[in-house]
């Protein structure tokens, strides 16, 4: 870690990923915050609920930011979003040094879940923050299941968490993020 303190700014969606790194971070010692960023995606107000349950079941300041596209992003990939989430992350916090995390894991397609793009947002990072700032993502070898037995080994309350693309009150059941879940729940 390149800075003195062990503190961890987590990327707080609300879901299963984000509330394990929650729980990570604050096993390996650090004072841990919040940040839950409004994009314009569907979800929006069911992963901001999560957020706020979450960040109140582990004692953790939440910090919410809502950026303006002009349109509400649909499920599946959005180009950029996990750049703009870190990079946010950093911009609103100019004072802060220590780790950003990030929930991504193996087993996705996107781009911003594989190790190239932790390297090169990393370097991005670091050389933006002169070095006390880095980005970390400590499931990425993990897959979806191995996350989920994460979750249940250190008691992560996976009933505040949110994961349906589509925002509706009873989630879809259809989009990726319903169907990562579902199985997993039957197991």
């Amino acid at each position: 870690m390149v800075a003195r303190e062990r503190r961890s700014i987590v990327l707080l969606s609300g879901g299963m990923d984000s509330a394990a790194c929650v729980k990570y971070y604050l096993n390996l010692g650090h004072t841990v915050q919040g940040i839950h960023i409004d994009y314009g995606q569907a979800a929006a107000a069911k992963e901001f609920r999560s957020a706020s349950d979450l960040a109140s079941h582990y004692g953790i300041h939440l910090t919410t930011l809502v950026c303006e596209f002009g349109h509400k992003f649909r499920e599946g990939e959005i180009r950029g979003r996990n750049a703009l989430l870190v990079l946010a992350a950093l911009m609103s916090h100019s004072e802060f040094n220590g780790l950003i995390g990030l929930g991504v894991h193996s087993g996705t397609a996107y781009y911003d879940c594989t190790d190239e793009f932790i390297s090169d947002l990393n370097r991005i990072v670091v050389g933006y923050s002169g070095g006390v700032v880095s980005l970390d993502a400590p499931f990425l070898k993990w897959n979806k299941g191995m996350i989920y037995e994460y979750c249940k080994e250190q008691a992560v309350p996976l009933d505040l968490t949110y994961s349906c693309e589509v925002g509706t009150d009873v989630p879809c059941g259809k989009c990726k993020s319903c169907l990562d879940r579902s199985v997993l729940d039957a197991c």
